[in-house]
């Protein structure tokens, strides 16, 4: 998750009327949001349904009082339903805050078409997990990092040697909060889409606008622990009640560096189909501590042989966000590795 200050301060230096912006990696649609503050139009692609159910919020529009509203309706209209009941989820939620969880899961579920709803299930997703405080809850969960899921075995472990209960939480409270926090002041609508899409498949790209613009962050090369990490986000989106391991469908393969390179490679030619002469194609790329890896060698194999020509490639410095969010639960993380942010422009 790059800073909304990286999209902006490369969108900021480029006004101009015909500007159109894709992200071919959005993720939770950071790019997409900088787009639409600064009045462009813009398209986001990814393969998880996590990211795009959150990113789609991005550029959605409604009123707290609509979504507040719909929440509501959802909570009076819906009957009881069954809820997981493993040693997990008795412990990671109160009874009744996961019943009220679980009857929104299943109106959304239904149903997600509406501005109101896609903002509903953004603000329930973000709040479905994360660290307790004494004052009013900000999260459903158990203690928990914010930012990934617990694994059942190791939360279970953790919650009964400190003795920690779920609490309690009014649902319908703390969707009031949220989004009387989070919509009280809302950017301009601007024409944009998200798509759940392979960005290697070339047909998506073969028809519709184009794009001056591409800003982006792909995925670290060795990074495949999105789906576990995301696991209690799945669920609310239809997934199993319990953790997914593996690869998930449509995500490149990071088996080694040779076949990442070329997947990340069609990545780059398919979206020169769809960009206007002399596009520009910006991204912020790193890589993990597990795997020693040159990422600035991985990126430059990566745009060899496409349309592509590498201009710039600047130090972002490194991020250490992961462990501040896993201090949360008593987790040591490795320091982050340096990021860089490569600059190239299409050929005529």
């Amino acid at each position: 998750m790059y800073p909304l200050s990286f999209p902006v301060g490369i969108l900021s230096d480029n006004l101009t009327r015909g500007t159109r912006v894709l992200d071919p990696f959005c993720g939770r649609g950071t790019t997409n949001y900088a787009a639409r503050l600064l009045g462009y139009p813009s398209t986001g692609l990814d393969t998880s349904p996590i990211a795009v159910a959150i990113a789609k919020s991005k550029l959605a529009r409604a009123s707290s009082e609509v979504v507040i509203e719909e929440a509501e309706n959802i909570l009076q209209e819906s009957k009881a339903i069954y809820c997981p009941d493993d040693d997990f989820w008795r412990v990671a939620y109160h009874p009744k805050t996961l019943n009220d969880i679980c009857r929104l899961r299943r109106s959304l579920l239904k149903n997600c078409h509406s501005n109101a709803r896609i903002m509903l299930r953004a603000i329930l997703l973000g709040a479905l997990h994360g660290p307790r405080t004494k004052a009013d809850p900000s999260y459903l969960s158990n203690q928990s990092p914010r930012t990934f899921a617990p694994k059942p075995r190791y939360a279970v472990s953790y919650w009964k040697k400190h003795k920690m209960r779920a609490p309690e939480v009014d649902v319908l409270a703390l969707i009031r909060r949220k989004a009387d926090y989070y919509l009280s002041c809302q950017a301009r609508v601007v024409s944009g889409s998200i798509h759940q899409i392979d960005s290697r498949d070339k047909t998506f790209f073969l028809t519709g606008e184009k794009y001056s613009h591409v800003v982006t962050s792909p995925p670290y090369y060795g990074m495949r622990t999105y789906l576990p990490d995301q696991w209690l986000r799945a669920w609310f989106l239809g997934g199993p009640s319990t953790v997914c391991y593996g690869q998930p469908e449509g995500e490149l393969c990071h088996s080694s560096p040779e076949i990442f390179v070329e997947q990340l490679s069609q990545v780059w030619r398919s979206i020169a189909l769809a960009c206007k002469p002399k596009a520009k194609l910006i991204f912020r790329f790193g890589s993990i501590e597990s795997r020693r890896v040159n990422p600035i060698a991985l990126i430059k194999q990566s745009l060899f042989d496409t349309p592509w020509r590498l201009n710039t490639i600047r130090d972002a410095g490194s991020s250490n966000d992961w462990n501040r969010q896993a201090s949360q639960f008593g987790l040591n993380m490795s320091k982050a590795r340096n990021e860089y942010d490569f600059y190239a422009a299409l050929q005529e």
